[in-house]
């Protein structure tokens, strides 16, 4: 149960309720009620929980280790966004292991209905350890990072979070998080193969409900790359 995480993980912190809520924002009674299953966090809270007890927003949601937030842990101390995902400054010289990743600054990923939009790069980079990449089995060449609107995949990815994909990976493995670009339309969903067709699902469930596709309408599902990474801005 989510209330056994929360609690388990604390305690292997070795860090009391008190210091818990005052760290996430809250009070030591809130962090008493979702460690009993009174109630649960969610959204901001939810992330800044497991950032606080360093476990994946996804374990504390289900007891699974995603691969994405594992991934995530180490590029982010190695990855870096100017201000509000500015280009970099042409002039900074590139560390030895760094290399600069595109960002397509002005396409959206919706998290949400699609956006319908045109892939245009405008020349914006981010800059990621080459080490990192190596790590994650992601080939330079194949990176690329884009922006995610919407709500449908709070709140591991809330409005706003940048997300890295790989290109060269669009093999589909159940659970796992991929942008996908359907009828025109670019979104990031976790996806699933059922028996002639796919499966869409949403973090969101509550607001945004599984889609099955089958047959012709599973097929005009193009696979852009899995999404090795993500950075969410508090």
């Amino acid at each position: 149960m989510k209330s056994e995480r929360i609690r388990q993980a604390r305690c292997e912190k070795k860090i009391t309720q008190e210091a818990l809520g005052k760290k996430v924002g809250v009070s030591k009674a809130t962090i008493s009620q979702w460690e009993s299953g009174t109630t649960e966090p969610n959204g901001k809270n939810l992330v800044n929980l497991a950032k606080e007890l360093g476990v994946s927003v996804e374990w504390l949601l289900n007891g699974k280790e995603n691969t994405v937030s594992h991934i995530s842990k180490e590029i982010v101390a190695n990855a870096s966004v100017v201000g509000a995902f500015d280009p970099w400054d042409s002039n900074t010289p590139l560390g030895e292991d760094e290399i600069e990743v595109p960002f397509f600054k002005e396409v959206a990923l919706s998290a949400g209905a699609g956006s319908f939009v045109d892939i245009d790069y405008n020349g914006c980079k981010l800059r990621f350890a080459r080490s990192t990449l190596r790590k994650a089995g992601v080939a330079p060449e194949a990176a690329a990072c884009v922006c995610i609107s919407g709500n449908s995949m709070e709140p591991v990815l809330p409005d706003g979070a940048v997300a890295g994909v790989d290109t060269a990976n669009t093999m589909i493995k159940d659970g796992k998080m991929y942008a996908i670009e359907q009828d025109g339309m670019l979104r990031v969903k976790l996806l699933y193969r059922i028996p002639s067709g796919l499966r869409i699902r949403s973090y969101n469930r509550e607001e945004h409900a599984d889609e099955d596709y089958m047959g012709p309408e599973a097929t005009k599902i193009k696979v852009i790359g899995w999404v090795f990474w993500y950075s969410v801005l508090l």
